[in-house]
């Protein structure tokens, strides 16, 4: 049941729990053209008229909130955002926090900055305004806007090494004002690992949303250890067809409600350039969830209360306060 009284923070202002709709709870609308893009040339996402052709398709079909999951100096374009909300009437939740140590260039404050200084700079996003630069100096100019999540990421090392000091400081701020934290694992690795990393930094599970641990069919014993601690998890291995096929995501979703799960998974695409319509000219759109997975959901025998679980109320209480 949503908490009537409670709110989500986006980035035009306080938005209570239960008028949020249909949330997409990890896509990404933006993303500059910078060293993400070096990295892989499908993560640029710079055209305001394709980003908002894409939103406008998924707003046809309910959608009413998307969460950016660009994290402050990895290439979010927090303008972009704050336009596409004001112009379309979507709410947008903006992501501050880290993402992949490969993401920066070598000479990027992420590598340097102490895990106080971060910690200051995401509470400073999370509870006054956001930064519009930080792609190459420590992030100077101030917008009007809040983040409402905390992302975090590794890569196959885990907590270890510099991801040390950049998930302390993401407890930290998560802590200090109460702000859920969406984590990235590469391919489903290290969850468990990031959990009790979490919880001994005394953020509870209840406050994690795990990502990406649908991404091998494999993986499917593990999230569902992994779902027993109580955390989120964020599936978007949907429309991926170099993972595996729509017809093996139902299934792991079967197997986690059949499990009494169906209050921790949430739903969303993960959206690159290749996979947008209005971009490249990409075979799915943001509304595919809508218009071709959850009627195999249905088809496949999940009831109308378990798909508004999933689609809305179970991603409404993670983000809000």
């Amino acid at each position: 049941m949503m908490n009537l009284e409670a709110t989500v923070t986006t980035i035009l202002g306080e938005v209570q729990q239960h008028k949020l709709g249909i949330i997409h709870p990890h896509e990404h609308l933006f993303l500059k053209n910078g060293v993400p893009a070096q990295v892989d040339a499908s993560l640029v996402l710079d055209d305001y008229e394709k980003t908002r052709k894409e939103v406008a398709l998924a707003m046809t079909h309910g959608v009413q909130t998307i969460v950016d999951a660009q994290p402050i100096g990895a290439g979010r374009d927090a303008l972009l955002l704050r336009r596409l909300s004001e112009e379309s009437g979507i709410h947008i939740v903006a992501c501050t926090g880290f993402h992949k140590l490969v993401f920066y260039a070598q000479n990027h404050w992420i590598h340097t900055a102490s895990s106080e200084a971060l910690t200051e700079l995401f509470v400073t996003e999370i509870t006054k305004h956001l930064y519009r630069d930080g792609e190459d100096d420590w992030p100077s100019t101030a917008i009007t806007g809040k983040a409402g999540l905390i992302k975090t990421a590794a890569d196959m090392q885990g907590v270890g090494g510099r991801y040390f000091s950049l998930f302390t400081a993401a407890a930290a701020a998560a802590k200090l004002t109460n702000t859920a934290i969406m984590s990235h694992t590469e391919m489903g690795y290290h969850a468990l690992e990031q959990i009790a990393f979490y919880e001994k930094h005394e953020v509870p599970p209840e406050q994690l949303i795990i990502c990406h641990l649908d991404r091998k069919v494999e993986n499917l014993d593990y999230m569902l250890h992994v779902a027993e601690s109580g955390v989120y998890l964020e599936l978007d291995t949907i429309g991926r067809f170099r993972y595996h096929s729509d017809e093996d995501e139902v299934k792991m979703i079967l197997k986690l409600l059949d499990k009494g799960h169906e209050d921790r998974i949430l739903l969303s695409l993960d959206t690159t350039n290749k996979r947008m319509r209005h971009y490249n000219g990409g075979d799915l759109g943001l509304d595919y969830l809508q218009v071709t997975f959850l009627p195999m959901l249905r088809k496949a025998g999940v009831g109308e209360n378990i798909i508004r679980k999933i689609t809305i109320a179970n991603a409404a209480r993670a983000l809000a306060k």
